[in-house]
């Protein structure tokens, strides 16, 4: 044997030792992730745009121009009309890249992203991998591929952005929220007071309070504490936002009155509402009205009528014991009132998918349930009426569809094709399916909060005082 085969032999000698250690299936699954992680490669080439950590570029200027005793919010990024537009806490998070390259701080920034993602993607996965019985690091792998292609994902880490991390945070809550629930089954006699409180779970609302000093929107999830009566989280939150902030007036005072006394409401330093990007109700009334503003009032009496209609179906969610989709109905209803939401915003599609494709895993396992005990021929179906020769095979069907649907639209994002600009182009420029998906990604948001179902008894994060309705189970409803 030659002596470069030779070398090569003993170089992948470790790696035959480990595959042959492992069964043939985890050697199947680990091909199967490799092959998504390269069609996921692939689709972010051919639909994503080209990355530079453009924001990054803004979070670092302005982190070294504050560094070097320059008023962080007078920065502007060259050749550009941009400057740093988060609160003085987000900026005082930040100022660490300052000694950094800006390349490398978008890639730490990257690496961080995708981990906290991952471990969402975790907590999230769990109680559904476990029922189904499926490697967990299966599904989370496989998950975490297909998420990171995803338009907000790929827009998150190639232009350097904080969304994953941010929702990160907002979830942390969610599983604390689930361990209150389960006081003591996480803790062992031999655990130390530390590890104590964090299985208590009694640091549910940090998460939420810290994403919203970073970001006003998370102030949302606030909100939906106190009108489900989770007092305590929702203190826990109010009281974190006011710890940051006050800190912050304490450390930098002149940045903290100049964000709060004015640049939080000089909404012309993030852009125009009508921005393609801009996938929120405000943008998408904008763009149909071929307008650089949006109609004040017209926006006004719809955002009221989806926030409303997302909090309660948010409430409705968590009473029938599904505390997963009621943060997700939150989270999308954030993005639709807000004034500006960018795609990269739009992280919550994430867990939209995962309620939607357990929704029907859930309905089909729950109809062969009840065909095995009582037969297909003989059970009665609704009001009396038999059902179909292909019942219970194509029960769920529309959720498995809605969910890959909803993936394909977010993987493909038809927004860019359409993109126009006033006063150049209008809206309208490639007629009423040019318009269609220039506004695609809004309405699908639209749709999601108003139409996205919940799981009855799927993750019930009750603590203290019940709601009044009782959870039932998926199976007996049917």
């Amino acid at each position: 044997m030659p002596t470069t085969l030779r070398r090569r032999a003993r170089r992948l000698a470790p790696v035959r030792r480990v595959l042959r250690g492992l069964d043939r299936r985890t050697v199947i699954r680990i091909g199967i992730v490799a092959v998504v992680a390269y069609a996921a490669w692939l689709a972010v080439g051919a639909f994503g745009r080209p990355y530079n950590f453009f924001d990054m570029k803004i979070y670092h200027g302005a982190a070294v121009w504050w560094a070097n005793g320059h008023e962080l919010y007078e920065f502007i990024a060259p050749d550009t009309t941009l400057g740093f537009t988060y609160p003085p806490f987000a900026g005082l998070a930040m100022l660490p890249m300052a000694h950094l390259p800006v390349g490398l701080a978008g890639l730490v920034n990257a690496v961080a992203s995708v981990a906290a993602l991952a471990v969402v993607l975790t907590a999230l996965l769990r109680p559904i991998a476990d029922r189904l019985n499926y490697p967990l690091w299966y599904a989370v792998a496989l998950a975490t591929v297909l998420a990171t292609a995803l338009e907000p994902s790929r827009e998150t880490l190639g232009y350097g952005q904080v969304n994953l991390l941010l929702f990160a945070l907002v979830m942390a809550d969610l599983v604390g929220l689930r361990w209150r629930s389960r006081r003591g089954t996480h803790v062992a006699p031999s655990d130390g007071p530390l590890l104590r409180f964090f299985y208590s779970g009694a640091w549910a609302g940090v998460g939420i309070g810290l994403a919203t000093a970073v970001k006003l929107t998370p102030a949302l999830f606030i909100a939906y504490l106190m009108i489900t009566r989770q007092w305590r989280v929702a203190t826990t939150a109010v009281g974190t936002v006011l710890t940051v902030t006050i800190g912050s007036f304490a450390i930098v005072g002149p940045e903290s009155r100049a964000y709060f006394g004015g640049v939080l409401w000089q909404t012309e330093r993030v852009g125009a509402a009508d921005m393609t990007p801009n996938q929120s109700l405000a943008g998408l009334l904008a763009r149909l009205h071929d307008s650089i503003e949006t109609p004040g009032l017209l926006w006004f009496t719809f955002a009221i009528l989806l926030l409303a209609l997302g909090l309660s179906r948010a409430a409705n969610a968590r009473a029938d014991g599904d505390e997963l989709t009621a943060f997700t109905l939150v989270g999308l209803t954030t993005s639709v009132i807000s004034p500006i939401s960018w795609t990269h915003h739009l992280v919550w599609v994430i867990p939209a998918i995962i309620v939607l494709a357990d929704a029907a895993v859930r309905r089909r396992d729950a109809s062969r349930a009840l065909a095995a005990r009582a037969g297909v021929e003989d059970l009665p179906g609704v009001n009396g009426l038999r059902p179909p020769i292909w019942y219970p095979t194509l029960t769920g069907l529309r959720h498995a569809v809605a969910a890959v649907a909803l993936y394909l639209l977010f993987l493909v994002s038809p927004i860019w094709p359409y993109e126009h600009q006033l006063p150049e182009v209008s809206h309208y420029q490639d007629g009423l399916f040019g318009a269609l998906m220039e506004n695609s990604l809004a309405l699908a948001l639209i749709v999601l909060v108003t139409a996205l179902p919940w799981r009855p008894g799927a993750e019930p994060a009750f603590y203290g005082e019940r709601p009044g309705r009782s959870v039932v189970p998926l199976a007996s409803r049917r």
